[in-house]
């Protein structure tokens, strides 16, 4: 299995990111609150581990991110939805850390329910950047998302 995800993970860096890079990345600078909870001063809300939404009404957006896919919280199993749950609040202290990049620019693609589909990242130092995806799969809160991907069963 690890070198299934090296295999995955190589194909990824050297075939899918550079064309995302050629898309264009926007700086974002939104607080986030859980969704459920009081949004205060926060522009948008994280649902799961791979979905915010931002804004609010007609304005109201919801962005899938890339990369990755996270357990659901209506899960198959009580394992599934104690890792949905983890994975929900590590999405959200990853935002919390203050202003990331996202790719896309204005005009995103979609999926086939309407939501924006957004690769993420941060800026860590000499030019290197901290993918969201690696993030959330280097500490097993996600599985391997796209082409080639199997099917995790959290329920194990």
């Amino acid at each position: 299995m690890p070198i299934l995800l090296a295999i995955v993970s190589a194909g990824w860096w050297f075939i899918y990111r550079p064309y995302v890079e050629e898309q264009g990345w926007q700086r974002v600078s939104y607080r986030f609150a859980q969704c459920g909870q009081p949004w205060s001063d926060a522009q948008g809300c994280v649902v799961d581990g791979d979905t915010v939404i931002i804004g609010s009404g007609p304005n109201r957006r919801r962005i899938r991110i890339t990369g990755y896919d996270a357990p659901e919280l209506e899960g198959a199993c009580p394992a599934e939805i104690r890792r949905a749950i983890k994975a929900k609040d590590a999405l959200h202290a990853w935002l919390a850390l203050g202003p990331f990049e996202w790719s896309g620019e204005d005009d995103p693609p979609r999926d086939q329910y309407g939501r924006e589909l957004r690769e993420i990242s941060r800026p860590v130092r000499d030019g290197e950047r901290e993918y969201l995806a690696q993030h959330m799969l280097s500490r097993s809160l996600a599985s391997e998302s796209g082409w080639g991907a199997t099917q995790t069963d959290w329920c194990k």
